[in-house]
């Protein structure tokens, strides 16, 4: 199997994974009273990672492009990203998911990558859409889906930060944090 193809078919399977892991902490977290956030947009995002796997397997399969020559370097940058990626699943752990979700009055998780930034979540799927298509010179997957992700979250992260802290104190516990640049500020 190629390169491409093994690292396309552990994305797939490792994005069903995780839909599974969100579908299992919604459930929870509807039973202790959340309050769903962001439909609106929601389509649209699930729209554009789908659109961007679709995109990365024309990309690479017509213009048969191979690995980047530089694709050990890149394939253990995303290594590192899945590894961040799984760290902040296990940080969040039932809290984790894909939509807005939140339960009124919750404690805010503050452990793992969100004691230095607020959104890791977001920063491992900005780098993913970089990184991922780098490594098979997809240029117009790389450059289409990493502008259309940062319209995306122009539009997701100041609404989940508006209801966050209306719900929730993140407010005011997340104050002095950066949303992306980990935030060394002395106040934990």
């Amino acid at each position: 199997m190629s390169l491409f193809w093994a690292v396309f078919v552990f994305l797939i399977f490792q994005r069903l994974v995780e839909l599974r892991i969100a579908k299992r902490n919604e459930i929870w977290m509807k039973q202790q009273g959340a309050i769903e956030f962001g439909k609106e947009h929601y389509g649209l995002m699930v729209a554009m990672h789908i659109a961007f796997f679709v995109s990365l397997m024309l990309e690479v399969i017509l213009f048969k492009d191979t690995a980047n020559q530089y694709w050990p370097v890149i394939l253990g940058l995303f290594i590192i990203t899945q590894a961040f990626r799984v760290w902040i699943i296990k940080s969040l752990q039932r809290y984790w998911n894909t939509k807005i979700l939140v339960i009124p009055n919750a404690k805010v998780i503050k452990s793992g990558p969100y004691r230095w930034m607020k959104h890791p979540n977001y920063l491992v799927v900005t780098v993913e859409l970089l990184l991922i298509p780098l490594l098979f010179n997809a240029y117009l997957t790389l450059c289409l889906f990493f502008v259309l992700n940062q319209i995306i979250l122009s539009i997701r992260i100041p609404q989940e930060e508006a209801i966050l802290s209306q719900w929730t104190e993140y407010g005011t516990e997340f104050e002095e944090h950066a949303r992306f640049i980990p935030s060394l500020s002395k106040k934990e």
